[in-house]
């Protein structure tokens, strides 16, 4: 297998790129790219590392910061350096404590898996109803009954 992914790609620290890269094998980034990944193997940003852009892989492990749309179908790991930004569409998702997940996430595994997550947006939207019927509970407490009837 390791024949179809050829040899691992790396940018190395202090290098800085500006375009997209399309590759079939592993790809390590330890410098800054500006542009797109999209490879058919693992996406790696080291602790120095950042991309800002758009990365398609199989699986991801973040150290490093990254900024866009981030789409893996496979595992995304963030590491406890990590800083993540943008939107992120996995099936697998381990977080490290004190990595920074600032990203709209959709997640999507097996096929009756993909049925449950409109269920789960469905589920946040309930429980922002839920929040608010706190609030309105709280209202009535205050002596307001009229405002929560």
């Amino acid at each position: 297998m390791n024949e179809i992914g050829g040899q691992p790609n790396r940018i190395e620290k202090n290098t800085k790129i500006k375009g997209d890269i399309i590759s079939e094998a592993d790809f390590r980034i330890d410098g800054k790219l500006d542009g797109n990944v999209k490879t058919s193997g693992k996406v790696v940003i080291g602790k120095d590392g950042y991309i800002h852009g758009k990365v398609e892989c199989v699986n991801a492990d973040i150290e490093g910061s990254f900024n866009g749309e981030l789409m893996v179908s496979d595992l995304l790991s963030l590491k406890s350096s990590a800083v993540i930004e943008g939107t992120v569409s996995v099936s697998k998702l381990a977080v490290e404590p004190g990595a920074t997940f600032n990203a709209s996430c959709n997640m999507k595994g097996k096929a009756g898996s993909i049925q449950s997550s409109p269920t789960s947006t469905a589920h946040s939207g309930t429980s922002g109803g839920f929040k608010s019927s706190i609030v309105s509970k709280a209202s009535s407490a205050s002596n307001e009954p009229a405002k929560a009837s």
